[in-house]
């Protein structure tokens, strides 16, 4: 029995097929093999084109299928894991209305910041667990006060999985994790928050059926099935955001135990039985995939937007030509703390543990006469590094201290430079999983059918690649207290 994973990201697609009863992964490409577009009309704007998506999907799943590793036809479940908080609105023939607003735009975050205070700080931190802050409601309140003949239109609201999902099989589902991570649930009364959907005048005929995660959300359509060479009976039976779904790939799913990525953007994520706040909505606390009404398992995720953005950057700038594992090796030639040299790599939107600030990102402390590229890509890698370590003392601050954090071997993990500063400047092991989101969305899609009867059962047969330990604890302390005090310029 084999499933396929769909990992929708905001730099490419993902797909992977993984066999059920070996656990081996037979598959996984990307498309496209450049970075997808990111539209910016202005300042703190971030969009993309929902059907740009469906089209890559395609292309990449038929990708797959050339590979001849698997008989398409043997594919029973999909799952898909996809960038969270984004916008998705169609009308009521399922046509798109506009791009989606995604998960880095920062337009929504004065409306945010307006429902929050008139809601209430204690009952938003209480109910939603969160700030409005610049999440999907907020984004749609964006489109009522600014596109009100376009609101007009509007027939259902999704996140961008629920778009996906919607193409394969013509049905539009949500689910209370993905409400959750859009700030329209209440965790409180374990319902569509009145306090969100009273205060932005919102209609709660906006949301499509709200499912479980591991659950059906539609049946292939007809002319889906035939243009992907698949099955009429492929069920969709799995959806979460990337970052649960990250959390999902690790087996990560029990209180206490953590998980982290640094693609597009940098994220720890810890699982919790309790409903977690932060008092100053700096690290937000989602539904988890496993979660239910009565039997709580939350997701506090630390998210720091300029990660793999500010590496994407510096190779753009300084030689596009070059390949990551090019700049890794040249970033490996300098010693811990770049010579002095300090990035700043909060260039992509507001940041939420900042207090939603835009404080750019910053190239500091060049010497012209000393510093090389290899000083600059080392100074990248370091400086998310221990942009990380900030997010992360904000998160034990709120009582999580991990013993150790599970990370897939992928994106910046990739870089020993970057593994290790990363390992270093937290003091916390990391362990190294040979998989990715397109793995964990195959595997949800095999929970979600009942092949495996309880999540725990899909990772049976995988463990950790690597164990990376602490050290350099004086020299990486040392510069990670430098970086702080950089950054302190701008905050």
């Amino acid at each position: 029995m084999l499933f396929l994973g769909i990992d929708l990201g905001t730099s490419s697609v993902k797909v992977a097929v993984v066999d059920g009863f070996t656990g081996k992964t037979l598959s996984t490409v990307q498309f496209p093999e450049a970075e997808a577009v990111i539209f910016s009309e202005k300042p703190g704007w971030a969009e993309q084109n929902p059907s740009q998506w469906w089209s890559d999907v395609q292309q990449c799943i038929l990708k797959s299928h050339a590979s001849k590793k698997y008989n398409p036809r043997d594919i029973t479940a999909i799952g898909i894991s996809y960038q969270m908080h984004g916008l998705v609105v169609v009308d009521k023939h399922g046509e798109v209305l506009r791009n989606s607003i995604i998960w880095c735009d920062s337009r929504a975050v004065i409306l945010g910041e307006k429902a929050f205070q008139t809601i209430g700080k204690e009952k938003c931190l209480t109910h939603l667990l969160n700030s409005p802050g610049n999440f999907t409601a907020a984004k749609l309140a964006w489109v009522k006060e600014n596109e009100p003949t376009l609101y007009g239109k509007i027939d259902k609201i999704m996140l961008p999985g629920d778009f996906i999902a919607m193409k394969l099989t013509g049905s539009i589902t949500t689910s209370i994790s993905a409400l959750s991570e859009g700030v329209f649930w209440d965790f409180k009364d374990n319902e569509l928050s009145k306090d969100i959907f009273r205060h932005f005048q919102f209609s709660t005929s906006l949301i499509p059926e709200i499912k479980n995660v591991f659950d059906s959300h539609g049946i292939i359509s007809q002319s889906a099935a035939v243009h992907l060479q698949l099955s009429k009976t492929v069920v969709v039976s799995y959806k979460a955001g990337d970052q649960p779904n990250n959390a999902l790939s690790l087996n990560v799913l029990n209180p206490s135990e953590v998980a982290a990525a640094a693609g597009t953007s940098g994220v720890i994520y810890s699982v919790s039985d309790l409903l977690v706040k932060d008092k100053e909505s700096r690290v937000n606390t989602f539904a988890h995939v496993n979660h239910s009404p009565d039997k709580v398992r939350t997701g506090v995720l630390l998210c720091i937007n300029g990660t793999g953005s500010v590496n994407r950057w510096v190779r753009q700038i300084i030689n596009p030509s070059f390949s990551y594992r090019e700049i890794n090796q040249q970033a490996g030639s300098v010693s811990i703390g770049s010579d002095g040299v300090r990035i700043i790599p909060f260039g992509n939107g507001a940041e939420r543990m900042l207090h939603n600030q835009i404080i750019g990102a910053h190239v500091l402390n060049i010497d012209l006469n000393k510093h090389s590229v290899a000083h600059i890509y080392r100074a990248t890698q370091e400086g998310v590094a221990c942009a990380m370590r900030y997010g992360l003392d904000i998160m034990r601050s709120n009582g999580i201290h991990p013993a150790v954090i599970k990370a897939g071997n992928a994106n910046m993990f990739l870089s020993r430079v970057f593994a290790r500063s990363f390992v270093n400047v937290t003091q916390v092991p990391v362990e190294l999983w040979g998989t990715e989101g397109s793995v964990g969305a195959a595997l949800g899609a095999g929970i979600g059918v009942g092949f495996y009867s309880k999540p725990g059962e899909a990772f049976i047969k995988r463990k950790a690649a690597e164990v990376i330990e602490p050290a350099d604890k004086e020299s990486s302390e040392e510069l990670y207290q430098s970086w702080k005090r950089d950054l302190e310029r701008f905050i």
